[in-house]
This record gives structure tokens, C-alpha cells and sequence, in this order.
């Protein structure tokens, strides 16, 4: 009986060692994949961060598996959990916007006048983003600009895919531009603000809004590392960062591929642009073009690549994806031209720097006011709250300032 107990014993540790070695083994393989760039200051910080998403996106995985809760809730369950509604200096309520949940921030300072007002939208591709994750962001903004600050809870994919999140977007700004003085706001000086998807969004509610005559318009923009089309997925950008962390090529086509279609997607062919045909491709080259990026942002591994041979059922998956609602870089210049001042950040190593790049091209050629900002050593979530990089958060000083100055 005793050499049973001894021998179960062994068995015990031996397994234990064995996964413990396909779990080291597993974490070697996965940040030998990364790509950390030199110029990168905090490389170690930015593998931790990586390792953060990574491997709390596989324990989500795993419990959605099990059927204890899908995996994108996770995520926002540990969001609510980690922060709290109460607050020194601000003054926090949830409110109903036309249908839409908000989540309201005032700083408890009195105001000389009435105050601007900033409608904060969240990224994650309307998939992960939630009111919880931009709650930090959103106290930040209210305290550093003295802005009464609102963050929209949107429906989420892909349970509700595209066009429905953004919509919900339009909804609730417009809401708040009608009725901003009783959140004591001046109804003139409001501005959207959003990172990632959530700059995408909120490009499009300028958009969308622009051609109202029944509400004041946006006074701004505020649009950090956003993604604006679903055209060209080999830029130099997406060539050069296609495996920077925290956001893989391939990670965000996913994303991207699964709010548009509310569906889990073969990005393979999308990833190499066969999900359009050339015709289409054509047309909007004029807009979308590696020819229209500066040379000083093709130094680092770009190889010029013919168009490839279409597959026409990815095509009739992904047709929406040339909707101005989905890539506001494709909309006409009539509509660009009624957008309002813009403020643009963009990182060297994001994936999205080139969609940056061409959508401040484009207001330019517009007549809309830009001011562009470029971090030189930046990469994409360089900017959130729960890992600092201190010398990268110094760069958001240049949004509230711009924010200050409305």
C-alpha cells in the first residue's frame, strides 16, 4: 500500500513538472514570436503587458470552455472589479441616453461658466471595450481638463455586430449635444474623444452627425491610434508591426472581421487583401495607397506587393467592409470637409500608424484644421491604465492640452 502512496506520488509530481514545462515551453514560443523594436524604452515592461493580454485572454478561453462565462465578459467582470464608482474629486451617475446606457463624470470644482463637455467612446473593436475599461481614462480627462465627461456603454459584437455599436454611438452623443445644459455644459464646445475603435467611432458620429441641422455640431475630435479603413491590410505598417504587442496584424483583422460580421472569421485571405476585388481596390486607391505614406515611413521591411487574386465568398462576407461607417477614411469629400478640428496621435510601431497617416492626409486636403502627433517610440495601448510606461505617458499631456484649448 505504501509503494502505491510513493508511487502516486511521483506520478503526481512528475505531471505536475510535465505541464509545468509545456507551460514555460508555451511562454518561450509565444514571446520568441514578438517583435520588440530597439528603439521600444520599456521592452521588458511591453513583454509583461503582452503576457497580461496573452494569457488572461487564454484563461477567459478556458472558462468560456468550461461554460462558466463567456470569455469577453470576463474581461469586463475583472474591469468592474478592479475599479470603483466613488470618487475625491469627481461625481459619478449613470444615465439612460435615449436607450443607450452613459456613465457621467463632473468634477465637484465650481465652474466659472458652463463646461466643456468630452463624450469619451470605447475601443476593443466593440468587442472587448466597456464602460468599466475607460473608466480610468474618463476620470483622467474630467480632472486634468475639467470636463464633464461621458462614456457610452454600446451594445458589444457579436452578439451586435456592425453598424449596430456605432449607432448606438450616434444616438447618445446626439443626445448629449441636445441636452447639454442640463449636464451644465456649453452645447458649442463639445468634443469626442476615443482610442483605437473607439477613434474609428468617433470619427463616424462626427460623420453621421455632420449633416444634421437639428443639433449643434462636435467642436473636435480627439482620435488616438485609430483604425479608418478595411481596404489595405499591407501598408507599411501593417508590414512592419505585423507581430509589435500588443496588437498583432492578425489579432486585429480577427477583432475587426468579427464585429463587422458578428461571426468568428478566417482572416488568412483578408490578411493578404483577398477579400476585394481589384475594380474596388481602384477605386479607392486614391485615398488608400502605400503611394500617399511618406518614404521616411517605409524604412523598416516594407516590400511593395501586387494586388492578389480575390476569392469572391470572402468578398460577399466582408462587403460592408468599404461602408464609410466601417472605414471613414472612404467617405467623400463633401463629407469630410463639414468634420471639425482634429487632433490625431499616431505610434511608430501600430499597426494602424498608416491609417493615421492618410486620414490626416485627407482632412488636410479638406481645409480641416489637424494637429498631429507622433510618438516616435510609441506602439499601440502604450496609453492604459493598468501597466504604466512613464516616459510614453508624458505624450498624453499633448491631448489634454489640445482638450484645454477648446
Amino acid at each position: 500500500m505504501a509503494f502505491l502512496v510513493s508511487l502516486g506520488m511521483v506520478v503526481l509530481y512528475a505531471s505536475l513538472l510535465v505541464l509545468f514545462l509545456v507551460i514555460a515551453w508555451a511562454i518561450y514560443q509565444d514571446q520568441r514570436r514578438l517583435h520588440i523594436p530597439a528603439e521600444i524604452k520599456y521592452p521588458v515592461r511591453l513583454r509583461v503587458w503582452h503576457g497580461i493580454v496573452r494569457y488572461g485572454g487564454v484563461m477567459a478561453f478556458l472558462l468560456e470552455k468550461l461554460g462558466i462565462q463567456n470569455k469577453y465578459r470576463f474581461v469586463h467582470r475583472v474591469a468592474s472589479l478592479m475599479l470603483s464608482k466613488r470618487s475625491s474629486t469627481l461625481t459619478i451617475k449613470d444615465f439612460d441616453f435615449d436607450g443607450v446606457p452613459v456613465r457621467v463624470y463632473w468634477p465637484k470644482t465650481t465652474p466659472s461658466g458652463k463646461r466643456r463637455g468630452v463624450v469619451v467612446i470605447p475601443g476593443g473593436a466593440a468587442i472587448i471595450g466597456n464602460i468599466w475599461i475607460e473608466e480610468p481614462l474618463c476620470r483622467l480627462i474630467s480632472q486634468e481638463t475639467d470636463s464633464v465627461t461621458v462614456n457610452i456603454a454600446f451594445r458589444l459584437a457579436p452578439e451586435h455586430p456592425f453598424p449596430i455599436p456605432v449607432m448606438d454611438c450616434c444616438t447618445a452623443t446626439a443626445h448629449f449635444l441636445k441636452n447639454a445644459a442640463e449636464f451644465g455644459v456649453d452645447p458649442n464646445r463639445i468634443a469626442l474623444y476615443g482610442e483605437c475603435s473607439g477613434g474609428t467611432f468617433a470619427t463616424v458620429v462626427c460623420q453621421q452627425l455632420a449633416a444634421r441641422t437639428d443639433l449643434p455640431k462636435p467642436c473636435a475630435q480627439v482620435l488616438i491610434y485609430p483604425y479608418f479603413q478595411a481596404v489595405d491590410f499591407n501598408l507599411p505598417s501593417y508590414q512592419q508591426n505585423q507581430r509589435v504587442p500588443i496588437l498583432f496584424k492578425k489579432r486585429a483583422l480577427k477583432m475587426g472581421m468579427m464585429y463587422l460580421t458578428g461571426k468568428k472569421f478566417n482572416v488568412e485571405g483578408v490578411m493578404r487583401n483577398a477579400h476585394l476585388p481589384k475594380h474596388v481596390w481602384m477605386k479607392y486607391k486614391k485615398w488608400v495607397s502605400p503611394d500617399l505614406i511618406p518614404e521616411k515611413f517605409k524604412g523598416q521591411g516594407y516590400v511593395p506587393m501586387e494586388w492578389p487574386q480575390f476569392i469572391p465568398e470572402l468578398y460577399e462576407q466582408c462587403k460592408e467592409s468599404t461602408n464609410p461607417m466601417f472605414s471613414p477614411l472612404l467617405a467623400e469629400d463633401d463629407m469630410i470637409r463639414q468634420l471639425p478640428k482634429t487632433f490625431i496621435l499616431t505610434c511608430e510601431y501600430d499597426v494602424f500608424r498608416d491609417d493615421g497617416l492618410l486620414y490626416k492626409k485627407r482632412l488636410e486636403d479638406n481645409g480641416v484644421p489637424v494637429t498631429w502627433y507622433h510618438v516616435e517610440d510609441g506602439f499601440h495601448g502604450f496609453h492604459n491604465p493598468f501597466l504604466e510606461f512613464p516616459t510614453l505617458q508624458i505624450h498624453f499631456r499633448r491631448v489634454t492640452d489640445f482638450i484645454n484649448r477648446i
